[in-house]
């Protein structure tokens, strides 16, 4: 029953809070500066699809040509990061009040899934071995199913072979699987938006900073949204974004419904 309700239900999160998935784009290595955030809820099929979209939206994405087709090339291969996503909903410890979280910084795309490896796995068997032990039965069943995974643990192996790199963390009680970004800025030289982010620091506040971060990544973000990420009201989000006007780093252009936000600076 309880799998069925996460699979299949309508708002599994009335049940199972922890059921959801908590996604953040950071600006730089650590998580001291959030770019964005967002939390999604829903049956287990929707957040994969929303985790892979959200990843998509946030790194970056080439082309090529097949023939006189384009075809979007991502810096991080989409099969290998869709397995970590599905393994992670798969073999997560749904005991633990906790979500699945994508954390997406300037060097690597972090997948945090509750729950260390399950039986007596090791991260050194799973590298190796095409072995799996499933905590969650009845959901890899039903993945197995509908293609979503395989029955002889060949998630990992396929993970290895598009992305080598890939790194396998156990932390506190997370199963963190690392993939690093390709098209990482390469100079020594600091850009404009990190100098600007120095500056910022010895006049603004870090919830203005975090704002700010915000609007740079998405100058149509509405205060509504700003709200929600932060996760302050609207009217305090209206006092920073007046402060942030007064020093005349950000303007307002058009209306409230369809305007955009400039960065002055």
């Amino acid at each position: 029953m309880n799998a069925a309700v996460i699979l299949f239900g309508k708002n599994p999160a009335e049940f199972f809070p922890n059921a959801r998935l908590r996604c953040a784009v950071f600006a730089t290595k650590d998580s001291s500066l959030i770019i964005d955030m967002q939390d999604f809820r829903g049956d287990l099929f929707y957040l994969i699809d929303q985790a892979e979209k959200y990843i998509l939206k946030n790194i970056h994405v080439g082309m090529r040509l097949d023939g006189l087709k384009r075809v979007d090339v991502p810096e991080i291969d989409r099969q290998a990061f869709r397995e970590a996503i599905i393994n992670a909903f798969c073999h997560r410890d749904y005991g633990k009040y906790d979500s699945v979280n994508i954390a997406i910084f300037k060097d690597r795309l972090e997948i945090r899934s509750p729950g260390l490896l399950y039986g007596d796995l090791t991260i050194e068997r799973i590298r190796n071995e095409n072995v799996s032990v499933r905590r969650n039965e009845l959901i890899a069943e039903v993945f197995h199913d509908v293609h979503y995974v395989e029955k002889w643990g060949k998630g990992i192996s396929l993970i290895l072979a598009k992305e080598p790199n890939t790194e396998f963390k156990e932390v506190a009680t997370l199963f963190i699987t690392v993939f690093k970004r390709k098209t990482i800025q390469k100079t020594t030289e600091e850009s404009p938006k990190e100098k600007w982010s120095e500056k910022w620091s010895e006049t603004l506040s870090e919830r203005q900073i975090e704002i700010l971060e915000m609007i740079i990544n998405n100058p149509r973000i509405s205060r509504k949204e700003l709200s929600q990420s932060v996760g302050i009201n609207q009217s305090a989000i209206q006092k920073h974004l007046n402060t942030l006007k007064k020093k005349d780093i950000i303007k307002r252009t058009g209306p409230d419904r369809g305007g955009h936000w400039e960065v002055l600076e």
